[in-house]
């Protein structure tokens, strides 16, 4: 007999208090059926994240809410090589704590992977059925500009490069995560690029991006400089 999936959810946190207890009781919900655990990497927030996290932990079980926390804020791409390390599935999905990646769409992502037998899922805004809710015309035409460069220069055989909510077999997650060198943002798109470059099956679904609903965005100008930056890296490294 086939031995069950399990999918660790690695969900880096900073100042997410107000997010987290939602995020975690509409996994639950959507999840029903799935073996599953949730990997929370919180960089010392001092809008008391964890002490939520201590609380759902108390409801849902420790061993279904996991909290591994940091001194500080230490980079994006470090939280998910610090998740993985305390991961017992056989899946892994990397998602935002803030709501815009609604876990309503996990069931699709591990049907997708079920039926075509992918490496990687990755949600996209950019084909049918996908879409943003709640940016504004900059930050649509931001966003949507980063894809088109980064698609004309690097060919990465997928529709949205910059998403972060994504579905990959543990085995080439721990293989590609090792060979990033990007932090921030563009961690997310060296990432993808990288299983491309190897060849690793990828598929996409359609999801609708929501902007966060409480707390601050932390996309600033910094951001966007070091995109351009990671972008020339990858061009001339892959």
């Amino acid at each position: 007999m086939e031995a069950r999936n399990k999918y660790s959810l690695i969900v880096p946190t900073y100042n997410e208090r107000l997010n987290i207890a939602l995020l975690v009781y509409l996994v639950f919900k959507h999840l029903k059926d799935v073996d599953f655990e949730i990997i929370i990497v919180d960089d010392g927030s001092p809008d008391g994240t964890q002490e939520i996290v201590k609380q759902l932990q108390q409801v849902y079980g420790e061993d279904r809410v996991l909290l591994r926390a940091r001194p500080k804020k230490l980079g994006l791409g470090t939280a998910y090589f610090h998740g993985l390390k305390h991961a017992s599935g056989n899946f892994v999905v990397i998602m935002d704590a803030d709501l815009s990646h609604h876990p309503k769409y996990l069931p699709s992502f591990i049907k997708k992977q079920i039926e075509t037998g992918a490496s990687i899922v990755t949600g996209t805004r950019y084909v049918k059925g996908g879409g943003v809710y709640g940016w504004n015309l900059m930050r649509k035409l931001t966003s949507r500009g980063a894809n088109v460069l980064a698609q004309t220069l690097l060919w990465p055989g997928v529709s949205d490069l910059t998403g972060s909510f994504r579905l990959y077999k543990r085995s080439v997650l721990e293989d590609v995560i090792n060979s990033c060198v990007s932090k921030g943002y563009v961690f997310q798109m060296e990432m993808i690029v990288r299983a491309s470059r190897n060849g690793y099956h990828i598929e996409e679904v359609p999801i609708t991006f929501v902007d966060r609903v409480y707390g601050s965005s932390k996309l600033g100008g910094s951001e966007i400089v070091e995109y351009l930056k990671g972008l020339v890296y990858l061009l001339v490294t892959t």
